[in-house]
C-alpha cells in the first residue's frame, strides 16, 4: 500500500534529513526546524494513525502573493 511506504520510518527519516539539511524555514505554526525532530518523535504514532484514518487536518499553508507586472 502506498500509504505504508509514505509513512515508513525510512521515508520519515529521509524527509527529515532533507528538511534539516536545507535549513527549511518554519511553517505557519511557527515551529522551527530544530523543534521538528522532537515533535515527530513524540507525535509520530498519532500522526500516522490520523493520516491512515483520513482524519488528519493540516494547518493552512503560508501563502505569498507575487504581483504581476505588465510591461507596455
Amino acid at each position: 500500500m502506498l500509504m505504508d511506504l509514505i509513512l515508513s520510518r525510512e521515508n520519515l527519516i529521509e524527509a527529515l534529513k532533507r528538511v534539516e539539511k536545507n535549513k527549511g524555514s518554519h511553517g505557519i505554526d511557527g515551529m522551527s526546524v530544530k523543534s521538528l525532530r522532537r515533535h515527530l518523535y513524540e507525535n509520530w504514532d498519532s500522526l500516522c494513525n490520523s493520516l491512515r484514518a483520513g482524519t488528519y487536518k493540516p494547518n493552512p499553508v503560508r501563502r505569498v502573493e507575487i504581483p504581476i507586472v505588465i510591461s507596455t
